[in-house]
C-alpha cells in the first residue's frame, strides 16, 4: 500500500486515524451505550479470559506482551470528558494509536521516565464484564475496574469502566480499541503515567 504523500512524516501522522476512522469510532461508542442481549457462557468467559490476562500483563509490567494484544490500527484512549467526549475536538489523557503506544511502551520500559521514578506498582479488579458479538470477527466488550496505584510512598484508587473492541485475527482476539473511562475523568489528576 501506498502512503499518501500528506501521511509521509511518521512523526506527525497516524496512517489510519483519519475520518473513517472517526465515524467508525462514532458507531461503535453508541452500540457501548445500548444494552445488549444477554451473552452466551463461551463468549462471556472468553472475553473475562482476556480482559484478566491483560491486566496481569499490565501489573507485572510486562507492557511488550501487552502491546502484542492490540492490532496494527489500534488506538488506546483515556478520554477527559465524562462518557468519552468528542476526540476530534476535545482533550484527552491518552490518545494514542499504535506508533504512540510503542512509545508509551518504549518510555516505560527505559526505567528513566521521570514521572515514573520509582515505578508505579498497580494492581487492578475488573468485574461486570458483559460482551456484545457485533459479527463473527468483532466483539465488543463492557466491564467496570478499580485500579489500585502505589508509587513514592502514596497509594491511589482509580474506578471506571472499560470499552474493549476485539477484533478476531490469525493471533486470536486482539484490542482494536481500549477506552478507560475514569469516574472522575474531568477532575484535576497528577501524574497519569499508569497504563489503564
Amino acid at each position: 500500500m501506498k502512503v499518501p504523500e500528506r501521511y509521509a512524516d511518521a512523526s506527525s501522522w497516524s496512517y489510519h486515524i483519519d475520518e473513517d476512522y472517526y465515524a467508525e469510532l462514532d458507531q461503535t461508542r453508541s452500540l457501548f451505550d445500548e444494552d445488549w442481549p444477554e451473552p452466551g457462557p463461551a463468549a462471556l468467559y472468553e472475553a473475562t479470559i482476556f480482559l484478566t490476562r491483560e491486566a496481569r500483563l499490565i501489573d507485572d509490567g510486562r507492557f511488550n506482551h501487552w502491546l502484542d494484544l492490540f492490532t496494527d490500527d489500534c488506538l488506546y484512549w483515556v478520554p477527559v470528558a465524562a462518557g468519552g467526549g468528542e476526540p476530534r475536538t476535545e482533550v484527552s489523557h491518552a490518545f494514542d494509536d499504535r506508533r504512540r503506544l510503542t512509545d508509551r511502551v518504549y518510555w516505560l520500559r527505559t526505567g528513566l521516565a521521570y514521572s515514573q521514578i520509582p515505578a508505579s506498582r498497580t494492581r487492578r479488579v475488573i468485574g461486570n464484564v458483559d460482551v456484545f458479538d457485533r459479527d463473527p470477527v468483532t466483539r465488543l466488550v463492557r466491564s467496570n475496574f478499580t485500579i489500585h496505584e502505589f508509587r513514592a510512598g502514596i497509594t491511589k484508587l482509580y474506578a471506571g469502566w472499560y470499552a474493549h473492541t476485539l477484533v478476531k485475527t490469525g493471533q486470536g482476539w486482539q484490542i482494536k480499541v481500549k477506552r478507560a473511562s475514569l469516574l472522575d475523568s474531568e477532575q484535576y489528576h497528577e501524574n497519569l503515567t499508569l497504563v489503564f
